[in-house]
């Protein structure tokens, strides 16, 4: 498997510093969440691992080589990426745009287009099922509803078959119950296949549920980072979200439930999970 560090980084846009001296390993063959309050540089370091970003200082290493001298194919092969926003060519159809994440595969003379081979036909069919995609998969991308248009990305993604999957904000337009469908599809790929996959995420009960290791980001460094157990506390909630919080047990997997406490109610110090609602929360706007 590949390994993902990133060494000393320094991130700007323009002029403008947003990440400085950052170091961190995604672990690998694990899911790590990354999160924080908003532009806190959760998405600008996801941008600088995926090689769409190169720093100002520091380096991004994948399996031991900088990111940045190896060929962009080469890297597509082994890193995949969903970004916070990605755009499709106008009237593509559903199957054809989740069959471009085959494009790392296919040599240059065939492409999606020239004739796919069997196992691009099985990969994009695996992802298409796996996203419950299938049923739309001759509609355009153009004429679905935002949750349906971000099945279809995830489907593209995971079509591509890498060692590393990087995701930024991937239940982004899905209700809850799709949330928990992408995210369970998501461990079990981890599960199965042993890849490294690393989300940004805004649920941070939810990324507690399902991290092996979280990254908690504040102001372009990393606050704290470890198991959600370690890194989910009410200090680290009132430091990096200013949020007043009780941290309990989630009755259902056992990992820090953040309840927060809002400005007009109070909990006992020391509540249980059996007298503190179980609210979905989505900590930031």
């Amino acid at each position: 498997m590949a390994t993902l560090h990133a060494s000393g980084l320094t991130l700007k846009y323009d002029q403008r510093i947003v990440l400085e001296g950052l170091s961190t390993e995604i672990p690998e063959g694990e899911v790590t969440m990354i999160v924080g309050a908003n532009a806190c540089g959760k998405s600008t370091l996801l941008r600088a691992l995926s090689r769409l970003l190169k720093p100002a200082a520091g380096t991004v290493s994948l399996g031991g080589k900088d990111i940045h001298t190896r060929p962009a194919r080469e890297v597509a092969r082994i890193l995949g990426l969903l970004p916070q926003h990605p755009t499709a060519p106008d009237g593509i159809t559903v199957r054809d745009l989740v069959g471009r994440g085959r494009f790392p595969h296919q040599s240059f003379f065939r492409g999606w287009s020239g004739g796919a081979s069997l196992q691009d036909e099985r990969a994009v069919h695996e992802a298409m099922s796996a996203t419950d995609t299938l049923g739309i998969a001759d509609r355009t991308v153009d004429q679905l509803s935002g949750g349906q248009r971000q099945r279809v990305w995830i489907a593209m993604a995971l079509a591509q078959e890498t060692e590393v999957l990087l995701l930024d904000e991937p239940t982004t337009y899905l209700d809850l119950a799709h949330q928990v469908e992408v995210l369970d599809l998501l461990t079990d790929l981890n599960r199965r296949r042993g890849t490294t996959v690393a989300i940004v995420l805004h649920d941070l009960n939810l990324a507690a549920r399902y991290a092996d290791h979280i990254i908690a980001m504040k102001n372009g460094r990393i606050a704290a980072e470890g198991d959600a157990g370690t890194v989910i506390t009410e200090s680290l909630v009132r430091d990096v979200f200013g949020l007043e919080s009780r941290v309990v047990s989630d009755p259902v997997s056992g990992t820090p439930l953040i309840v927060p406490l809002g400005r007009h109610h109070t909990a006992p110090a020391h509540a249980s999970p059996a007298s503190v609602p179980n609210p979905q929360l989505e900590l930031i706007p």
